[in-house]
């Protein structure tokens, strides 16, 4: 028996309406999962804690904590993949899902195929990248010691030094490198000046793409299929919609990094076409 029929994927679905949560399970149940089942996000964070999901869905009006609460302290605890689904399609909302920490955001009514479609999309970002579920890596990896040894004018994306052979946990660390920022590809572990920031897988994936293509620009529609596991060059069309929460995701991202969208120090925007890592030489 292989490890993923010994461990099936697992999905939990907080969602009050009946109705909503039956359509739900029947995606998730086709689409290879076992799935929990919560109607509050209370139950919700529980069955997150208890079952170590690799997918989530939240929907927002849940009855005591709301959805943008509940995702905050999700992404406390757990790296699951967020998809956000809601009644209210106002832009400041779909912001308001995604700076709460989801990964994804579906407006209801929404079709059972193009969620079946995020979720083969999320799943192709796991086996790529190894995902779990578990606490963030930013707050319970270990950080490596010689960080500070690392030159911050190696080359954008370049990779980390081989580190003494007497540490095998450093010598054995694999990441990229851009100024004083450093992220961990094994273990997800991303460092700004040797301090662990949190990030959602989304805003881990972003600043991994961003660090492998260096000085090269990366469009929003190139962004967005690389969450969906497309290729850069493939001619599937990208929404505004989806250009729009990559929007967002970079400014979380931004955020979170102290870095400033008007004097960048690791990622700068280029205008009309998309985004980048600055130059090593640039003031900031």
């Amino acid at each position: 028996m292989s490890a993923e029929e010994a461990a099936p994927l697992v999905a939990v679905i907080i969602e009050d309406d009946p109705g909503v949560q039956s359509l739900l399970d029947e995606v998730f149940l086709a689409a290879g999962f076992r799935t929990v089942l919560a109607g509050s996000g209370s139950e919700g964070l529980d069955a997150i804690a208890t079952h170590r999901p690799i997918i989530t869905t939240l929907d927002i009006n849940l009855p005591g904590i709301d959805g943008f609460e509940v995702a905050r302290r999700i992404r406390q605890v757990s790296d699951t993949f967020i998809i956000m689904l809601s009644a209210l399609a106002e832009e400041s909302d779909v912001v308001l899902g995604l700076t709460s920490g989801a990964d994804e955001y579906l407006v209801k009514p929404f079709r059972p195929r193009e969620l079946r479609a995020r979720i083969e999309a999320l799943l192709r970002r796991t086996r790529a990248t190894g995902t779990d579920a578990g606490p963030p890596a930013a707050a319970h990896a270990p950080v490596p010691t010689t960080i500070a040894s690392f030159s911050p004018s190696a080359p954008p994306g370049s990779p980390i030094p081989p580190a003494p052979a007497a540490d095998a946990t450093v010598a054995t660390w694999r990441g990229r490198v851009h100024r004083d920022l450093s992220l961990d590809l094994d273990t997800r572990l991303v460092l700004v000046a040797q301090r662990p920031v949190e990030l959602t897988p989304t805003e881990f994936d972003l600043l991994a793409a961003l660090l492998d293509a260096g000085r090269r620009v990366c469009s929003k529609s190139e962004l967005a299929r690389g969450l969906r596991g497309i290729p850069a060059d493939a001619p599937d069309r990208v929404s505004e919609p989806d250009k729009r929460a990559i929007e967002t995701h970079m400014a979380n991202l931004r955020r979170k990094l102290g870095d400033s969208p008007t004097t960048p120090r690791y990622i700068e925007t280029v205008r009309g076409v998309g985004y980048r890592l600055t130059s090593d030489d640039r003031p900031v």
